[in-house]
């Protein structure tokens, strides 16, 4: 028997702009920290709106777009659904919640900075989201090892040299290696068609 996964279910019907609305919404309500890994979860797994493969794309076109990924990415998906409307009905549903969180926590914070076991749990918040982060990456690259594509490969780990280890700005990574990676896809389909 072939144990299929969520993701590897049939996609949804397109979502309406409440429907984009709350799933944002629940999106934000639950993540502290890493909430790429839960609008993925949320998007792919839960709502199946769109594949894993889509997320991957979509989560590329948000990096590379200035602003917030998560915000861009809200954007884009509900734009793509409900157009004008759903961009922004996917939008107010992701910032709500957080905009909220943040007035109440600055409030608290001004009152309680100095205890220790607040600036402890702050510190344990920021390990655990850079966790998330981490498997963030590893579930993005799985669509790339399912169906290798050795530019693909090639540009993921220059990527990374670029930032990790030269310290290389984002922009520039992102404005010299995109028309690379669209070279190398546009040559890989000619010469494999």
């Amino acid at each position: 028997m072939i144990d299929s996964s969520p993701s590897d279910a049939p996609l949804s019907p397109p979502p309406g702009l409440a429907q984009l609305f709350v799933g944002f919404l629940s999106v934000t309500v639950i993540a502290f920290g890493g909430v790429l890994p839960i609008a993925r979860r949320a998007l792919v797994d839960r709502y199946r709106w769109i594949s894993p493969d889509e997320f991957t794309e979509l989560i590329g076109l948000a990096q590379f777009l200035p602003g917030p990924n998560i915000v861009n990415l809200a954007i884009v998906v509900g734009g793509r659904f409900r157009g004008p409307a759903g961009a922004v009905a996917a939008f107010l549903g992701l910032v709500l919640a957080p905009a909220v969180g943040v007035v109440l926590a600055s409030i608290a914070f001004s009152h309680y900075a100095d205890v220790r076991a607040i600036s402890d749990m702050l510190a344990g918040l920021a390990a655990a989201a850079a966790g998330l982060v981490i498997a963030m990456g590893l579930r993005m690259g799985e669509p790339m090892l399912r169906r290798p594509r050795v530019h693909s490969i090639v540009v993921a780990l220059a990527a990374f040299i670029a930032i990790a280890v030269l310290g290389l700005s984002l922009p520039v990574v992102m404005l010299t290696l995109g028309p690379v990676s669209v070279g190398l896809s546009w040559w890989a389909e000619r010469r494999a068609g």
